[in-house]
């Protein structure tokens, strides 16, 4: 059986930084930014890129429809 290796992409700009998306994530792949973007907002970002598994429970909870996740068969 393969593997699946996700990947995480957030719209920056877009997000509010409400970490409902880092709660929701089984594998503690996301965490809080210390950078803000233009809105003045910390913002969400892969901190432990090798842990996702692609399940896309963060883009499920996100109010704002910032982020995107991807499968990869490996």
């Amino acid at each position: 059986m393969a593997k699946i290796k996700g990947a995480v992409v957030v719209n920056t700009e877009r997000c509010k930084g409400c970490a409902l998306c880092i709660e929701a994530c089984p594998s503690d792949v996301l965490g809080m930014s210390k950078e803000v973007n233009t809105k003045g907002y910390n913002f969400v970002y892969m901190q432990n890129e090798d842990a996702c598994i692609g399940c896309a429970s963060c883009g499920y909870v996100c109010p704002d429809a910032c982020i995107s996740v991807y499968k990869v068969k490996i």
